[in-house]
């Protein structure tokens, strides 16, 4: 009987969890939809290793998680600005993001640290988990989904089938542009709650992550968002995006495990397009708030996806050895050399 392929959680991070397109339609019986923060790198992520795009993956934070390849080959790929690094018997290499890779039984996959943004997506070719409530993604505080309903912990063991690990390694040539527009939101539905002022403040203001951060929400501290009426309403419907504001005038931006109905008002919306580089901000970084209408916030949205569909569809096959020969050609390998003497360092011509 031959030994099944499974991916063993060497070391799992910061909370790394599997997630998936989300939990839907079940939020007005109090079910949220959980699913992975950032969509585009599920996506990504998912189609480098030729899977369905909203296929589970292992959505992780920061640095820290190691994945090994146990009883045989394992196709993955890591969607995000990370630094990566594989070891083998024949020692450690470093590896690019955004690409596939071929795990040879025994070798182990590291996500040293983030370069940028907190968030990356770890598609797996051949993961399959039983869906509960029509998805795998991992809701803990419910223990829905996932493995038993928990984050990754190390030891586990994820079971593989019926992958091609030996299919031609996939590259996305192009990461996507850093985005350092400020985060937009649609006033509402509460925000006669506030005056004038208060909405004023939270888009012409800085707003600070602070430690409490999670996959459920996201505290922020800035200007304090004045109430003019009670500051608790009757529990309404929230969604990931909802922007509640406590007594205390400091916002609360709700993220996908977030509960689904709530006591404080809500000055505004995040947009969906922008929430996921919200989700990836890190304690103590510094945001800005714009405002759009609820109009602007739906073609913002279009052009989103077109650009996502854009970069998917830009992914290309690697060459057996894995070296992005055209990313090499394409690149000026020699712009600024220097006369390594020369008083001025002039250029070399």
């Amino acid at each position: 009987m031959s030994t099944p392929t499974e991916l063993e959680i060497v070391s799992p991070g910061a909370f790394a969890s599997i997630q998936d397109g989300g939990r839907r339609g079940f939020r007005r019986i109090g079910v949220p939809w959980a699913g992975v923060l950032d969509r585009r790198l599920m996506r990504i992520a998912n189609a480098l290793v030729g899977r369905a795009e909203d296929a589970p993956v292992i959505e992780c934070f920061d640095g820290g998680l190691q994945l090994a390849a146990r009883g045989g080959a394992v196709k993955l790929a890591v969607a995000g600005d990370a630094e990566l690094e594989i070891e083998g018997t024949d020692g450690r290499r470093q590896l690019a993001p955004w690409r596939s890779v071929t795990l040879a039984d025994g070798e182990a996959l590291r996500i040293r640290k983030m370069s940028g943004g907190r968030i990356a997506a770890v598609a797996i070719g051949g993961l399959a988990l039983p869906p509960m409530l029509g998805s795998a993604s991992t809701y803990a505080r419910a223990g829905l989904g996932g493995v038993d309903g928990r984050a990754l912990a190390v030891g586990l063991r994820l079971a593989l089938h019926d992958a091609d690990p030996w299919s031609s390694d996939r590259v996305l040539p192009q990461a996507p542009a850093p985005d350092t527009r400020p985060i937009r939101l649609v006033p509402g539905p509460q925000a006669d709650h506030f005056s004038a002022a208060a909405l004023d403040a939270l888009v012409g203001g800085d707003y600070r992550v602070t430690t409490e951060a999670d996959r459920m929400g996201i505290r922020l501290e800035g200007a304090r968002l004045e109430h003019t009426t009670a500051v608790e309403i009757v529990s309404d419907a929230t969604v990931p995006g909802s922007i509640q504001v406590p007594g205390a005038g400091q916002p609360i931006v709700l993220l996908a495990d977030a509960q689904t109905a709530g006591g404080y008002p809500k000055i505004a919306t995040v947009i969906t397009a922008d929430l996921g580089r919200l989700a990836a901000l890190r304690p103590g970084q510094s945001l800005r708030f714009a405002a759009v209408d609820a109009a602007e916030g739906a073609r913002i949205a279009r052009t989103t996806e077109a650009e996502t569909r854009s970069l998917i569809a830009s992914i290309r096959a690697l060459p057996p050895d894995g070296i992005d020969l055209m990313a090499l050609y394409t690149g000026n390998l020699v712009d600024g050399v220097v006369h390594a003497l020369a008083a001025e360092h002039r250029p070399l011509y």
